[in-house]
C-alpha cells in the first residue's frame, strides 16, 4: 500500500502552470468515456417520473437551503461521480436559487471508500466555500476534504447515495427539529460516565466514558466554515474508553452495508473483540479484520478489534436499509463499530472501521435508562 502523503523527488518534474486545466480535461474526458452508453434514470418503483423529479428538487432543496444555508455569491461546489449524476443535477438546480456561483462536476466513480479525487477536483475544492459531494464512495475521510476544510469550506458527503435514499427516509427529515432534539441530549448525557447496553437478543455489555466527549453535531445542519456532515444526518456518538469494556454484543440490524439474516454474536474483553460467532457472515469478518491487521505490526494487530465506537440514532425518517449512512442513524437503534478510532482520539490506527447496528436496544447512563427496547425514554 502507498504511503498515505509522497514526498516529491528531486528529479521528479514540477507541475506545469496549466497542467491543472489538463488533468481536468482528462477527468471530463474519462467521464465522456464512461458515459457513452445511453443514460438511464433510475425512478423508484412506487413514482412516477414526475413525482420522482418533484421529490428529487424537495430532497435537493433541504440539502441547499437548510443543510448548507447556501448564501448569495457563495462559491458552490458540487462533485458526484456516474451514480449519483441525477442527484448532482438536482442539487445543481437548487443551489442555483441561492447563488450564481454553482459549479457541478461529475468525476470518474471511485474505487474504493476513503480514494482521493483526481487532483483538479482536489484543487476546486479548496477555492469554495461550500463543497456537496454525493458520490458512491466516501469521500468524507480523504485528505482533499481535509484541505478544504482548513480552507474554510463547510462540506456535506453523502457516500453511497441513491435515487431512492435520496426521496425517501432519512433524507425527508426535518434537520432544524433533529439539531434542536440532538441539543436536548446534553443535559442527559452531562457527567455520566458509565453505559450498560442490553437487548432481547443477548446483547449485555457495559463500558466507561469520558462523557465531555459525546459528539452531538452530527445533525444536518452544516451552516458554518470548517463545517463537515454526512447525510442523511442524526446521531449521537462517542469513543467508549479504551479498555474498559466488557461483555457481549449481538448485532441483529445490519453489518457494514448488509442487512443480516442471522445475529453477529461479538465477545468483547477490555476492549477488544475476542470472538465472533454467526453465520457466513462472521467468516468474512474474521478474514477482512485479519486481513487488515497483517498489516501493522505484530504488537499492534490485536487492535484492529477495538470497540472503536457506540452511538445512537436520532432521525425519527430513518430505515434499516442495508445501508450504514442512514442504518445507523435511525432512531431508537444504536451502534458500536470496530477497529480504527483515531478519529475521536484513541490509540488504535488500524485503518479499518466498521460498524454493526442493534435494531431494538435498551441502554442505561450510570443508572438513567434513556432507551427501552427501541424506545426513548427522554426527551
Amino acid at each position: 500500500m502507498a504511503p498515505p502523503f509522497r514526498r516529491r523527488s528531486n528529479d521528479e518534474e514540477p507541475k506545469k502552470e496549466n497542467q491543472e486545466d489538463y488533468d481536468l480535461d482528462e477527468v471530463v474526458e474519462a467521464e465522456n468515456l464512461e458515459g457513452t452508453k445511453e443514460k438511464i434514470v433510475i425512478v423508484p418503483e412506487e413514482l412516477n417520473k414526475e413525482d420522482f423529479q418533484e421529490k428529487m428538487l424537495e430532497s435537493a432543496k433541504m440539502v441547499t437551503h437548510t443543510c448548507m444555508d447556501i448564501r448569495r455569491e457563495e462559491n458552490v461546489l458540487i462533485v458526484c461521480d456516474p451514480t449519483t449524476g441525477e442527484i448532482g443535477q438536482a442539487l445543481h438546480e437548487t443551489a442555483r436559487k441561492r447563488s450564481d456561483r454553482v459549479l457541478l462536476i461529475v468525476m470518474p466513480k471511485g474505487r474504493h471508500h476513503g480514494e482521493e479525487p483526481p487532483a483538479p477536483v482536489a484543487n476546486l475544492m479548496k477555492q469554495q466555500q461550500i463543497v456537496i459531494a454525493p458520490t458512491r464512495y466516501s469521500l468524507t475521510h480523504t485528505r482533499a476534504i481535509r484541505s478544504a476544510i482548513r480552507e474554510g469550506a463547510r462540506v456535506a458527503t453523502m457516500p453511497g447515495m441513491s435515487n431512492e435514499m435520496f426521496v425517501n427516509g432519512g433524507m425527508t427529515a426535518n434537520f432544524n427539529e433533529i439539531k434542536k432534539n440532538i441539543s436536548n441530549l446534553s443535559g442527559v448525557l452531562r457527567r455520566k460516565r458509565l453505559i450498560h447496553v442490553k437487548d432481547k437478543k443477548g446483547t449485555d455489555v457495559e463500558f466507561e466514558i469520558n462523557w465531555r466527549e459525546w459528539k452531538l453535531d452530527d445533525n444536518g445542519i452544516c451552516n458554518r466554515p470548517r463545517m463537515i456532515t454526512n447525510l442523511p444526518a442524526g446521531k449521537a456518538f462517542i469513543m467508549p474508553r479504551e479498555g474498559t469494556m466488557n461483555g457481549t454484543i449481538v448485532i441483529d440490524g445490519t453489518w457494514e452495508s448488509t442487512l443480516l439474516e442471522e445475529p453477529l454474536e461479538l465477545t468483547v474483553e477490555n476492549g477488544i473483540v475476542i470472538d465472533i460467532k454467526g453465520d457466513s457472515t462472521a467468516a468474512q469478518i474474521r478474514q477482512q479484520f485479519g486481513e487488515a491487521a497483517t498489516r501493522l505490526r505484530s504488537k499492534d494487530r490485536e487492535l484492529v478489534w477495538t470497540v472503536a465506537e457506540f452511538g445512537f440514532g436520532m432521525n425519527p425518517e430513518a430505515r434499516l436499509t442495508g445501508h450504514v449512512l442512514e442504518d445507523e442513524k435511525r432512531q431508537g437503534t444504536c451502534y458500536f463499530s470496530i477497529g480504527d478510532n483515531s478519529s475521536l482520539g484513541g490509540n488504535a490506527i488500524v485503518g479499518i472501521h466498521i460498524p454493526g447496528v442493534l435494531s431494538k436496544p435498551s441502554v442505561w447512563l450510570d443508572d438513567m435508562q434513556i432507551l427501552d427496547n427501541g424506545v426513548f425514554l427522554s426527551d
